[in-house]
């Protein structure tokens, strides 16, 4: 039976992705802060080593690694806390390069690895107040690339999926923050900032997420690597 990590399981993407993974057969070790199989703080470089044994160890194998914990903090960059800008760098850049690292030979054992990192359309395009989380995400993008040239001849794929606004802890959390960013209201910040990208004025489901994470992990997905997959209802289009 195929085994894969997800980060960030406990909640949004990456629980409806190891969900969906495990109805496909697959044994799936879900990773987080709490709340999962496997509890860590991937901030760290124990935590995503850790990930990594405790998902070998628990399956004899490894074939798909999804690196999707995510995290958020909106604010100028005149205002932005360094201690903020390190988390999220941890978390969104540094975090999937260990896991990869960490993961490489199981994965390239496996002979169809699958390395697939929850990016973003922040990877491809930038917005105001969020700098951390765009220079991270657009990182993720060159490190995919990277991952995708030197995993060619292993067997090891590796893509970057990249959604737009998706109905998540994440994305709710932010209503706050952009409304104060703005000076709006938190009504205001989900039409006026959150879905005015969007040329599709809804949010995209975390199971339509899982869906194209799935495809990607499977036979099917198999040319896919090295490559941003968007699906972006039509953001990137303008």
């Amino acid at each position: 039976m195929p085994a894969a990590l997800v980060t960030g399981a406990a909640s949004g993407i990456g629980l409806a992705a190891a969900e969906r993974l495990r109805a496909d057969g697959y044994d799936v070790l879900g990773v987080d802060l709490r709340d999962c199989d496997h509890v860590a703080d991937l901030t760290t470089r124990e935590g995503n080593a850790g990930a990594v044994s405790a998902a070998v160890d628990a399956f004899g194998r490894l074939d798909v690694v999804v690196a999707n914990a995510g995290i958020q903090y909106v604010a100028p960059v005149a205002e932005f806390p360094e201690d903020r800008w390190d988390t999220i760098l941890a978390l969104l850049l540094t975090s999937p390069f260990l896991l990869a690292k960490y993961a490489w030979e199981t994965l390239a054992a496996s002979g169809s690895g699958r390395f697939v990192a929850v990016a973003s359309v922040h990877a491809l395009v930038a917005s105001p107040y969020k700098a951390a989380y765009i220079s991270a995400k657009h990182g993720v993008l060159g490190l995919v690339k990277t991952l995708a040239l030197e995993g060619a001849d292993l067997g090891i794929t590796a893509t970057a999926v990249c959604p737009g606004y998706v109905r998540t802890p994440l994305v709710e959390g932010q209503l706050p923050d952009q409304a104060k960013a703005h000076g709006i209201s938190k009504a205001q910040a989900l039409e006026d900032v959150i879905l005015a990208p969007h040329a599709v004025k809804r949010l995209i489901e975390p199971s339509e997420v899982a869906d194209v994470i799935a495809f990607l992990a499977g036979p099917s997905g198999g040319a896919f690597t090295g490559v941003p997959v968007t699906m972006d209802l039509g953001w990137s289009a303008r």
